[in-house]
């Protein structure tokens, strides 16, 4: 039976989504439970290969939370992301703990006044919608990278996030890599100068994906919910994930619909460490060109692009497909970091070179989650809140409208707003299906 939730969801001070959906019950004695020990009450909102490994273990290892409940469309994967969590909790007990709450429904776990944080890690184009929902509802959230599929959703979250006050995360773990802070901390104390190019690139997509034909959806999936804002396209398996496995890439991550592709996933990655290192972690270039390739299928995201950016301080940035690394040259050398740690310059003196007091040091970082934890906590902003994440993932979107449109881009980072080109304004925003979720 379908019942509706508009007026449920008003007077829960929540806000209207618009939508139907069957509730779950959650059980009397677990609402307004505190976790233990001052612990952090999380949730997690989607269970896939990024939540089995390492959203869930690095939450549950910390002593600064506990996961009281997960939530999935898919119910194989919600049951599995269960188990895992109330398994954990067993074993560290000593006895069979069932304090783990299952939900296939995220608007159902943002009722929850126990809930503090919410760990968003769905499918991309399901990121903005759902953490508007807990902004609004008061929960501190940290989101998946990329946390938007257009620079206008992200507009509108980095809104609602300041309207609301939470906290917030792009979980990220690349400031935290030794190698990618201390090349950030050399640079930022002009240990090559001032700073004049920025080169970074990132890894293949793999090979493309022809159109599939149409099969019948899972019994364990809610396929209308897993498209939620998309519009409604057939099913097949590899435009979602693989059938009761969560371990491997899903194919929604390949089909622009749903994910930006490489340029967005790990351009998430490599072009916060760029935002970082040329100190312009609220701000943005002012000229975008590029060219690229796309793939022709179901998956149909690009597989080869050159960009390059221009910054009002004159400093250049050339993005492409090749090794994940981030090159910064500057007038008295370069010092260049590639995944996962190697760490180079044209001097082992600027490697060596020591902090001094006074100068900016980025050195043992707490981790992602920790720093998301701890901000909480003390009641502050992360070290990577999601407005900066916004301005990143925004370099990787500026850098696609640059490729779709060929056109040479002026842009204002001050407005988020291209000067005198109608074709590229029109890419700013993607239109949404407004069943589950409206701006």
């Amino acid at each position: 039976m379908r019942i509706k939730r508009r007026d449920f969801i008003k007077e829960s001070a929540i806000g209207t989504i618009g939508a139907f959906a069957v509730p779950n019950i959650v059980p009397s004695y677990l609402l307004g439970q505190k976790a233990p020990g001052n612990r952090i009450n999380v949730a997690i909102i989607g269970i896939g290969r990024q939540t089995i490994s390492p959203n869930i273990p690095q939450f549950l290892k910390s002593d600064n939370a506990q996961i009281v409940a997960v939530c999935d469309v898919d119910s194989w994967r919600l049951t599995n992301g269960q188990k895992q969590v109330n398994d954990y909790y067993s074993q560290q007990k000593g006895f069979a703990y069932k304090g783990c709450d299952a939900y296939g429904d995220f608007r159902d776990v943002l009722l929850r006044k126990d809930v503090d944080a919410v760990m968003i890690a769905t499918p991309d184009h399901w990121h903005v919608p759902i953490a508007i929902e807990a902004a609004r509802a008061g929960k501190h959230i940290s989101l998946e990278k990329p946390i938007s599929t257009c620079i206008e959703h992200g507009r509108q979250l980095v809104k609602a996030i300041k309207k609301y006050g939470v906290i917030t995360r792009n979980d990220s773990e690349f400031r935290t890599l030794p190698k990618f802070a201390r090349a950030v901390e050399l640079v930022r104390n002009g240990r090559i100068g001032k700073l004049q190019r920025i080169f970074t690139a990132v890894p293949s997509d793999g090979p493309p994906l022809p159109v599939q034909p149409t099969m019948p959806v899972p019994p364990e999936l809610n396929y209308d919910f897993w498209l939620g804002p998309a519009f409604e396209a057939p099913y097949t398996e590899k435009r979602v994930h693989d059938i009761k496995v969560n371990n491997r890439r899903p194919g929604w991550m390949r089909v622009d619909t749903y994910c930006n592709g490489m340029i967005s996933n790990w351009g998430a990655h490599l072009m916060g460490i760029v935002q970082w290192g040329n100190n312009t972690e609220y701000s943005g270039p002012v000229n975008i060109e590029g060219t690229g390739e796309f793939d022709m299928g179901l998956w149909n995201t690009l597989n080869k692009f050159d960009i390059k950016y221009r910054y009002a301080s004159g400093v250049e940035v050339y993005f492409k497909i090749e090794r994940p690394y981030v090159r910064f040259e500057g007038t008295e050398g370069w010092i260049e970091v590639e995944y996962q740690d190697k760490l180079t310059a044209s001097s082992q003196s600027i490697i060596d070179s020591p902090i001094r007091a006074g100068e900016v040091s980025f050195m043992d970082l707490p981790s992602d989650k920790e720093d998301f934890l701890l901000a909480i906590k003390n009641g502050k902003q992360s070290a990577e809140p999601l407005e900066t994440a916004h301005r990143t993932i925004s370099m990787c979107q500026l850098g696609l409208i640059a490729i779709k449109t060929g056109s040479a881009l002026t842009w204002n980072p001050e407005t988020e707003e291209f000067v005198g080109n109608n074709a590229a304004s029109a890419l700013l925003n993607i239109p949404i299906r407004e069943k589950y979720f409206k701006f």
